[in-house]
């Protein structure tokens, strides 16, 4: 019973961790727009779906190269991986609106905010 128990916390626990990920992305991302010149997000709305669309590209990337898209976490190859997660996902989120040079600047303001704001980057 005792076992049982771990693991439906266990779940939750999945689940806010997540949840959390989510939130730290959204916030992430929402301050490298604002930063970065040619980087727009319209709504909240745009915001919201951005993060998740983020991660989910993160999470695919990860899982199919084992490479994570993190500027700082794998030197030139997160830093390029960053750019084009940030331009592409234009392509899956109305009110999202980045260029080329955008990205590449936002690949690094990205990083250096993803460095400073505390959480586990493991799922």
């Amino acid at each position: 019973m005792s076992n049982t128990q771990s693991n439906t916390n266990s779940g939750a626990s999945t689940v806010w961790q997540i949840v959390g990920r989510l939130v730290a992305a959204a916030i992430v991302l929402a301050i490298t727009a604002f930063f970065t010149p040619g980087f727009s997000i319209n709504n909240i709305w745009a915001l919201a779906l951005a993060a998740i669309v983020l991660t989910i590209i993160d999470y695919l990337i990860v899982k199919f190269t084992g490479l994570h898209a993190s500027p700082f976490g794998k030197g030139f190859v997160g830093f390029a991986l960053a750019a084009v997660t940030l331009y592409v996902t234009q392509f899956f989120v109305a009110g999202y609106s980045i260029s080329w040079m955008a990205a590449i600047i936002g690949a690094l303001i990205y990083g250096v905010i993803d460095y400073f704001i505390p959480g586990n980057q493991e799922m």
